[in-house]
């Protein structure tokens, strides 16, 4: 069976590069925006998705939060990337005839120590990096360059003209991969396989409610390695809460607090017991 995974942009994208290590074998396929990229696995159409979460120079990607919330899939794994940006042009067009840069407004803010040395490089925002790479094959320019990974300038044939022009080496990307949660099996955990739970819960409006919610892991000595709050819709300055930590769902320990956040949450959901991707140095 020819199994598909979804992702946000172009091929060539970074989230294509998160595919390959996280859905080896599946096609990849490209799809114009996150919801849509949810949408498709919801609905049965691809079988899964790599989407990212958080990356450690720009922080969450809020708008993916929220989907998780509301699909009903599940996370079977994570992976982090190392965003490494270059620049990009056709064949044949030196770096002195360029004279604008396209690329993805997050990109371009992490190149900005590029654009200070090369200040006759205009900044131009587009809606993907690899998907400026694509343009600029498609248009054949000839005054223009891109922002975007090695993977974009092979896949439509263009030379990286730079290496590696961000700011920030230790610039990662976090993904998850998705799948339907009808569609998932209770896998048991592996011995010596490092573990990860991710949940979501809401509690009252009302003093130290936070704090006893948490203390379901605290008091079990669980590590949180992510918490971030969203707001709730339809009841304003109400929040969601997400919490990453370390533990599988059939641990006991993890069981313990899972049941204990239960009496505590006004909601709760687990979003997915997965292997903890390794920090990248």
């Amino acid at each position: 069976m020819n199994h598909t995974v979804a992702f946000q942009g172009e091929l060539g994208a970074f989230s294509q590069v998160a595919a390959a290590q996280l859905a080896a074998g599946y096609r990849p396929v490209p799809v114009a925006a996150f919801d849509q990229v949810f949408e498709a696995v919801a609905n049965g159409k691809q079988h899964a998705a790599v989407i990212p979460i958080e990356n450690t120079l720009h922080g969450s990607v809020h708008e993916n939060y929220d989907h998780l919330l509301k699909y009903d899939l599940t996370i079977h794994g994570e992976t982090f990337v190392r965003i490494v940006h270059n620049l990009i042009a056709p064949p044949g067009v030196k770096r002195s005839s360029i004279k604008c840069v396209y690329s993805h407004p997050v990109a371009l803010n992490q190149c900005r120590h590029f654009f200070d040395a090369n200040p006759s490089f205009q900044k131009t925002p587009f809606y993907d990096t690899a998907g400026s790479v694509k343009m600029l094959m498609e248009k054949g320019l000839t005054d223009a360059g891109a922002i975007a990974s090695a993977t974009a300038a092979e896949i439509y044939g263009a030379k990286i003209l730079q290496k590696s022009i961000e700011d920030d080496r230790e610039n990662y990307t976090r993904f998850f991969l998705l799948k339907r949660s009808g569609k998932a099996k209770k896998a048991r955990p592996v011995a010596g396989v490092r573990y990860k739970t991710s949940v979501v819960f809401t509690v009252r409006n009302m003093p130290g409610a936070l704090f006893r919610a948490l203390s379901a892991f605290a008091l079990r000595d669980l590590d949180l390695t992510k918490i971030e709050s969203r707001p709730l819709r339809g009841k304003p300055w109400d929040y969601l809460f997400y919490v990453d930590f370390i533990g599988h769902t059939a641990d006991p320990v993890t069981a313990h607090a899972l049941g204990h956040l239960a009496e505590l949450a006004d909601m709760w959901r687990v979003l997915g017991c997965y292997p903890a991707a390794a920090k990248q140095n």
